[in-house]
């Protein structure tokens, strides 16, 4: 039987709740999931999930292989949010591929790749559901497949997104709700909320659908 971990990271720990019960219950697989890297050692197969650390050192050499999955069609979009980047350029349609993990930062061979299809209107929690639907349905193939599996180098020039941070959450007051319904739906209510700034005071705007 291979033992396989899943590495999420405390942080960002929105993918553990969508966790496979056939994964729980596998009987090919010995899966186990940790959230310090420290505890992974000696693994055949390490898929790292929501990670927002660099990963060096032990970890890469002491596990026999371990994937990523990330939001674009590499290797344009590397590095990190590449979801809420790209629904902030106007795409309703996202590649996600499943990598290795390489020294360089989302450059590894590609196992696989499918779409992310969004119709415009879901807010951050259900675009998170469907970005896990299609985590999980990705490494569910390579599972199957495993270990007769065929990677693909990437091809073209890399681009790069940069990590977000609270202030891209501002609205501007002088724009319309329209134009920036797409921020709005990447906020977070809770953590990241969307905010406007008026005489000097801050406000927070929270968005939810009313069914």
């Amino acid at each position: 039987m291979k033992n396989i971990a899943f590495l999420f990271d405390k942080t960002n720990d929105w993918l553990s709740q969508y966790f496979p019960e056939a994964l729980k219950a596998s009987q090919t697989f010995n899966c186990q999931y940790f959230y310090e890297e420290e505890k992974v050692r000696g693994f055949d197969l390490v898929f790292v999930l929501g990670y927002t650390k660099v990963l060096k050192g032990e970890i890469l050499s002491s596990n026999n292989l371990l994937l990523v999955v990330h939001e674009s069609d590499l290797p344009e979009g590397r590095g990190f949010a590449p979801v809420q980047w790209q629904i902030l350029e106007g795409k309703s349609d996202i590649t996600v591929c499943l990598l290795e993990i390489s020294d360089e930062v989302d450059a590894g061979n590609i196992f696989g790749k499918m779409v992310l299809s969004l119709d415009g209107g879901e807010l951050y929690e259900e675009i998170r559901e469907k970005q896990a639907v299609i985590t999980f349905e990705l490494i569910s193939r390579f599972l199957e497949r495993y270990p007769n599996i065929n990677f693909e180098t990437q091809q073209g020039k890399p681009t790069f997104y940069r990590r977000r941070n609270p202030s891209d959450s501002q609205l501007d007051l002088d724009k319309t709700i329209r134009d920036q319904f797409n921020l709005l739906r990447i906020c977070n209510n809770k953590d990241w909320p969307a905010y406007f700034e008026l005489h000097g005071v801050r406000y927070t705007i929270k968005i939810d659908k009313l069914n």
